[in-house]
């Protein structure tokens, strides 16, 4: 299955990402690409972008290098009561939400903990997906998650970057296997995301590619595999259909 959109990725103003936004715009057409969405860190992330980045993703054009690209946020979900470190006047501007947990912003805590974390982060409805759920020092009820997911409309995201064998997530293949096999058995859909944080990694889908084949993941719950299977869950078109 060829991917047509990669919506979670970084730049410079994440801090630890290293490209500009044209330059990733740039090579995400030349990927042949057709949607890029680039999803800041949220404030709470050391180093990240202030609050007023993310007020004025106005003044971008949606449609750079023959594509769509969309602005939005990786918010961290900063208490086990799903409680993010925009506000909703901010949320209700994105493009995109990612709701993610991130060591630096919540310690880990218990399974139970975890899990609402991620159920209560969902019930927000600018939520758009949820990032990387498959981290082992969150340990988590995945068969809650991937229930709650169903309930609230919300994608879960198989990250290319967590199953990178560098990276300094744990247990993600196992987990994310796990998941993946729920999903399959409620029909919950998934979007594959790289993670990227600079342009090589752009549409980069090489551990997330092995690991679907390792389950026998059906194609029809994969949502990149048009950019019109994911105007349901995103905020810049569920807008456009209010308008």
């Amino acid at each position: 299955m060829k991917s047509v959109f990669d919506i979670h990725t970084h730049t410079l103003a994440s801090g630890h990402a290293y490209n500009t936004i044209m330059e990733m715009a740039k090579e995400a057409s030349e990927k042949g690409l057709e949607l890029l969405g680039i999803t800041e860190h949220a404030p709470a992330m050391p180093g990240s972008c202030h609050r007023f980045y993310f007020m004025n993703l106005k003044v971008l054009k949606r449609f750079m290098y023959g594509i769509t690209v969309l602005f939005g946020t990786e918010v961290n979900i900063t208490s086990y009561e799903g409680d993010m470190d925009l506000e909703d006047a901010l949320l209700e501007k994105m493009d995109i939400v990612i709701a993610s947990l991130h060591v630096p912003c919540l310690k880990p805590g218990t399974k139970e903990e975890n899990t609402r974390a991620y159920l209560k982060a969902m019930e927000h409805p600018c939520v758009n997906i949820i990032g990387h759920p498959d981290d082992g020092r969150y340990p988590i009820d995945y068969e809650a998650l991937v229930k709650g997911a169903k309930e609230h409309h919300v994608l879960l995201e198989l990250n290319n970057n967590s199953l990178n064998p560098q990276g300094g997530r744990v247990d993600t293949a196992p987990n994310d296997i796990e998941m993946l096999k729920l999903c399959k058995k409620y029909q919950v859909p998934i979007v594959m995301n790289s993670d990227a944080h600079c342009i090589y990694d752009i549409g980069n889908q090489c551990y997330s590619e092995a690991i679907l084949k390792e389950v026998d993941f059906p194609e029809e719950l994969i949502v990149n595999r048009s950019v019109e299977e994911l105007k349901s869950y995103i905020n810049y078109y569920k807008r456009q259909n209010k308008s």
